[in-house]
């Protein structure tokens, strides 16, 4: 765990694309402030700088020689940041995504903080879920992180689909090793979209781990004829906090839970892994409920 460098003050960042509006500065630095620390938490996003997701290392590297404490990465870099790391803990190993860097000893650490913020905020917002099959889109860092938050919830069989068919059977063979060759399977998510519906059609949730839904990327991840009832639905997505996908499926009677949950749970285990401080979870879900209600930023990273 990370120690404050210089007293009570605490420097962290954010490393993404499209993240101008994230809600994670204010998340942290009010929680700072009720623990008696200074904490600067400025974002570096890639859009605005002009750079490529791969710039990633560059920027890991500048932030450790300038005297960050850690940064927050989030889409689309989870996984690309892996190569400009020197060492992982054990949930980021297993996941190859990570969303906390935490700079100690002259070394970049990298954690995966999303995996408990994901089972956390499925456990308190859908408690009585059926868990024997869930179809999970999108096979990327935050579908990794998912993945095994559902696994180990006790998730009999989880389906991975992604657009991108070699990253889907990848996690899904990862999932595998880790779990058991039953409890992951990878298909197509081709533009017929029939291997989804049948998974769909046995399913008992669906989780969406892709970008879409976000206030860049709009839209619904699957068409709207396949949702429905007794099916729940997941979106870690929460820029907007109510995506298409979640209006969508409340609309067609199936039980719905956003990601404003997951990202104030994981946030707060990167605070401790900042600061080496214990917060306050329950508080920190009153910050990020007042900053959404009051419009002072639409959520993001």
């Amino acid at each position: 765990m990370a120690a404050l460098r210089d007293g009570d003050r605490c420097l962290v960042g954010l490393v993404g694309s499209g993240i101008g509006t994230s809600l994670s500065p204010a998340l942290h630095e009010r929680e700072a402030d009720e623990l008696g620390l200074r904490c600067l938490y400025r974002t570096l996003d890639l859009t605005t700088l002009g750079l490529p997701a791969d710039a990633v290392g560059d920027l890991v590297t500048a932030a450790r020689l300038t005297g960050y404490d850690g940064l927050n990465i989030t889409h689309p870099c989870k996984q690309v940041v892996l190569d400009h790391l020197d060492a992982l803990s054990p949930e980021a190993a297993a996941l190859r995504a990570v969303n906390t860097v935490v700079f100690t000893g002259g070394e970049a650490i990298g954690h995966n903080t999303d995996l408990f913020g994901f089972a956390r905020n499925l456990a308190l917002g859908l408690p009585d879920a059926a868990l024997d099959r869930v179809v999970l889109l999108g096979a990327g860092g935050a579908g990794a992180a998912a993945a095994h938050a559902l696994l180990t919830a006790g998730t009999g069989t989880v389906h991975v689909f992604d657009v991108d068919p070699t990253r889907g059977h990848a996690l899904a063979g990862s999932l595998r090793d880790r779990f058991g060759r039953d409890h992951a399977v990878a298909g197509p998510l081709d533009d017929g979209h029939d291997a989804l519906a049948r998974a769909l059609h046995d399913a008992d949730g669906l989780v969406n781990a892709t970008p879409v839904g976000m206030a860049a990327y709009p839209g619904l991840p699957l068409p709207a004829a396949l949702l429905a009832p007794p099916l729940w639905v997941v979106d870690v997505v929460y820029r907007p906090l109510d995506t298409e996908l979640l209006v969508t499926a409340r609309q067609r009677g199936c039980r719905v839970l956003g990601g404003g949950g997951m990202v104030v749970f994981q946030a707060a285990a990167a605070f401790r892994l900042f600061t080496g401080r214990e917060p306050d979870p329950g508080r920190m879900l009153r910050h990020f409920a007042a900053l959404v209600r009051d419009g002072s930023a639409a959520p993001a990273g």
